[in-house]
């Protein structure tokens, strides 16, 4: 399925999707998507100016513009220059979280906590997307031991 993404209308592809969908309003999509390539290096299937479909490793999510939730009953809550999803960490197993940070200051990228490696084994840091997402790239604490 993944690989027929970029040719499936808007019909068929929501007929495709199963398990657990992850979707993120953001102010803008080609900001956000600048963040997840740049820094996360995410792959995108499908985008244009409201919508984006990006894949990490084997899973997938969207990405929908805040204008597109106008008629929305999440409309109203969509508020600029707050961050989204507070106590929600979108994270990247197997993601270099020290490269992630050096991606992210070179990009001009908020750091929120720098690369550490915490007790429960992983090395990790904390990174805000345009939008106010926190994404959580990790490793390991093993493998940078």
């Amino acid at each position: 399925m993944i690989d027929k993404i970029e040719k499936m209308d808007a019909p068929e592809f929501g007929r495709s999707l199963s398990g657990l969908g992850i979707n993120l309003l953001v102010n803008s999509v080609a900001s956000e998507l600048e963040f997840l390539t740049g820094v996360l290096l995410l792959e995108v299937l499908r985008s244009d100016k409201d919508f984006a479909v990006v894949r990490y490793l084997e899973q997938i999510f969207m990405i929908h513009g805040d204008h597109t939730y106008d008629r929305h009953p999440l409309s109203g809550l969509l508020c600029n220059g707050t961050l989204r999803g507070v106590g929600i960490e979108l994270r990247l197993y197997n993601l270099d979280p020290d490269e992630a940070c050096q991606r992210a200051e070179k990009l001009n990228y908020d750091i929120f906590a720098p690369a550490q490696d915490k007790p429960h084994g992983l090395r990790e840091s904390y990174l805000a997307s345009p939008s106010g997402y926190m994404w959580v790239p990790s490793v390991s604490s093993l493998a940078h031991g």
